[in-house]
């Protein structure tokens, strides 16, 4: 009988136990990373009796996690990976709204001003049509503004959210540290930890949804984590940790750091995957470029437009007023260079003025000094090393389309500094003329035949070439206001004053001309050049006076304005030819455009395949409750008959004492 009741109250055991791993997966259905148990059953060792072995029940040895590494593997990856374009995604899906939309683009701000120019350059005089220009000029202006602005609070974001996800990875690296911990010692007692496992397991995948991390497992059944290169996140029962500084090469920016002890080292460009490897790749491969190309944009706006209103006369007949703010102002020239940490006078501050827009590049610098005057620039975009150069104030040393010269303080040998030459100037743009009566749409010259010519020759008005240092196109009154007449005489060409006097220090390049071709003149009066197209065929004594010009309605100068639209003025460094103001910044729109496409793509493609390995993962070792209830009955009814042994082996038992009595 005791063999009897020994073996229904195994059963007993097994089956309560099954029944109890069975409830424990259907309680935890909805538990993220649980992976459902299972028990292991095997027959009790049997007795020997003289009629042979006879069993003696069942036992559970043992409570198995249901479980693929090689799965559960995939789901990290594939959860780093989806989380950094998904992130990556949404931060360019902004900035291409941004850029792209019709009322926050900069490509509508600028065709409206050439459109607005247009239509003043058919009629010059209209000040309606002059106060409409300066109208639009302002709303491009407050489009740059806006820009800048907007990719501002981009940068700053994305420091802020850098920081509050290291915060999130500090608080899952001693998670996963505190569980190698427990599921060591569990171990070591002979134990397998299921819940532990499963929870270390979800931690490491919320960790892979914040950063890239590699697993590597250990023998006492701890899992070490690395990022970047082979960086330690967790080493054993050990975590490390991560915080966020002032950048190194741009104090401006945040940089990541690992802290091991007393040793921190920056992986900001080591890390890869997960929300901060999507943050930090679009803030280096896009946000940096984009600030840089809108800046550009925003200097060669501003300083072609000025710089072509300076070569003419406003309606007043004074000489071209600027447009648009001072490119080079104090305030924009502050914003351009930054000392880095371990300068040995922090105070000292460079001066970087745009001395060519044209060749401006979209790309940051770093200059290093290597004594008190020798330094060397560093392009950052390509690595392009330029130098050595020495600061000369007389004479400043030109870089990429800007100068550098000190402007306060001490420099030594190993002083950095970070140069910007373009990152904030959109912010800086600003449309400063009021009056629609100084937009200078003249030509300072003009040249008119004699009436008293006999021949067919024809000489084009005169384009302002050369100005000489320290004068302006408004000189050129006194300089011809004793005449300066060009006459043609036996073939060639010369400059006589009303007099019939040569003019002194002036000379006609070329000097002999062939009737009836067209060609170009260079015509140069003390220090000031004029180019101008002579046709047809003039005969001797034909004369063409070169004077100031007064004619209010004239609107040569505001073509060449126009003519902006179209030319090369972006981009001609390293004898580039160049591209002009819309194509610049639609070459922008259209990179952001294409990227933000395959970001989409990426996206789609990361998360099928995410959701792929979490189906996997689940098939092997997600709760199936309709399993789980077919479990329950049949452990039930295995509970029952467990039960009925017993109660069978009691009555034989019953009536065993019963017959004695």
């Amino acid at each position: 009988m005791a063999d009897l009741f020994s073996v229904g109250l195994s059963g007993l055991r097994s089956s309560q136990t099954n029944l109890s791993v069975t409830g424990h997966n259907i309680s935890n259905v909805n538990t993220p990373g649980y992976s459902r148990q299972g028990t292991v059953q095997t027959t009790n060792p049997a007795g020997f009796t003289g009629a042979g072995f006879i069993g003696k029940g069942a036992s559970i040895v043992d409570i198995q996690r249901i479980s693929n590494q090689f799965l559960t593997n995939q789901l990290w990856s594939s959860t780093n990976r989806s989380s950094e374009i998904e992130t990556f995604q949404s931060q360019i899906e902004e900035l291409n709204n941004l850029l792209a939309g019709d009322a926050t683009g900069i490509a509508p701000g600028m065709q409206k001003v050439f459109d607005a120019l247009q239509t003043a350059v058919e009629d010059p005089a209209n000040l309606p049509a002059r106060q409409l220009l300066l109208s639009e000029a302002d709303g491009l202006a407050s489009r740059f503004n806006t820009v800048q602005q907007s990719l501002t609070t981009q940068n700053n974001f994305i420091g802020k959210q850098l920081g509050t996800i290291t915060d999130q990875v500090n608080r899952l690296a001693s998670a996963v540290a505190d569980y190698n911990d427990s599921i060591a010692k569990a171990v070591a007692n002979g134990g397998q930890p299921n819940d532990l496992l499963d929870s270390r397991d979800e931690a490491i995948r919320k960790l892979n949804e914040l950063v890239g991390v590699t697993v590597v497992p250990q023998d006492d059944n701890t899992l070490n984590l690395f990022v970047g290169t082979g960086q330690p996140l967790v080493v054993g029962i050990n975590a490390s940790s991560m915080r966020v500084v002032p950048g190194g090469s741009d104090p401006s920016r945040v940089d990541v750091q690992l802290v091991s002890g007393n040793a921190a080292q920056d992986v900001t460009g080591l890390i890869g995957g997960g929300e901060l490897g999507g943050l930090i790749r679009y803030r280096s491969e896009v946000l940096d470029t984009a600030l840089n190309s809108v800046g550009r944009l925003a200097i060669s706006v501003a300083d072609q437009i000025n710089s072509q209103l300076a070569q003419g006369l406003d309606l007043n007949g004074n000489v071209g007023a600027p447009m648009f703010a001072d490119i080079n102002s104090e305030g924009n020239v502050q914003l351009r260079s930054r000392a880095l940490p371990g300068n040995l006078d922090d105070t000292a501050q460079l001066n970087v003025l745009i001395e060519d827009s044209s060749e401006l590049t979209t790309s940051d610098y770093e200059l290093t000094f290597s004594s008190a005057t020798d330094f060397t620039v560093r392009r950052v975009s390509d690595g392009t090393v330029s130098g050595p150069f020495v600061l000369d104030p007389l004479n400043p040393p030109v870089i990429d389309g800007f100068s550098v010269d000190l402007d306060s303080g001490t420099l030594a040998d190993g002083d950095r500094f970070l140069l910007t030459p373009t990152r904030y100037a959109s912010g800086g743009i600003e449309v400063q003329m009021q009056r629609p009566e100084e937009l200078a749409f003249a030509a300072p010259a003009k040249m008119d035949a004699s009436l008293d010519n006999r021949g067919t020759g024809e000489v084009s008005q005169p384009d302002v070439t050369g100005i000489p240092p320290g004068s302006d196109v408004g000189d050129i009154e006194a300089l011809l206001a004793g005449g300066v007449n060009l006459v043609f005489n036996g073939g060639n060409l010369t400059l006589e004053d009303d007099a019939g006097n040569p003019v002194a220090l002036s000379s006609v390049t070329p000097a002999a001309v062939t009737p009836g071709q067209r060609q170009t003149l260079e015509i140069e009066v003390n220090g000031f050049t004029f180019e101008a197209q002579i046709n047809g065929s003039p005969l001797d004594g034909d004369s063409f006076a070169l004077q100031f010009n007064e004619g209010v309605a004239d609107n040569r100068n505001a073509l060449k304005i126009s003519a902006l639209q179209t030319e090369a003025v972006l981009g001609q460094g390293n004898g580039d030819r160049g591209f002009s103001l819309l194509d610049g910044y639609g070459d922008l729109v259209q990179r952001v455009g294409t990227v933000t496409s395959q970001a989409r793509t990426d996206a789609e493609s990361t998360g099928a395949i995410l959701k792929q390995a979490t189906n996997n993962r689940d098939s092997v070792s997600a709760v199936n409750l309709d399993e789980e209830a077919t479990n329950l009955i049949k452990f039930e009814q295995y509970y029952n008959a467990s039960a009925q042994v017993i109660q069978i082996a009691r009555s034989v038992f019953d009536t065993l004492i019963s017959s004695i009595r």
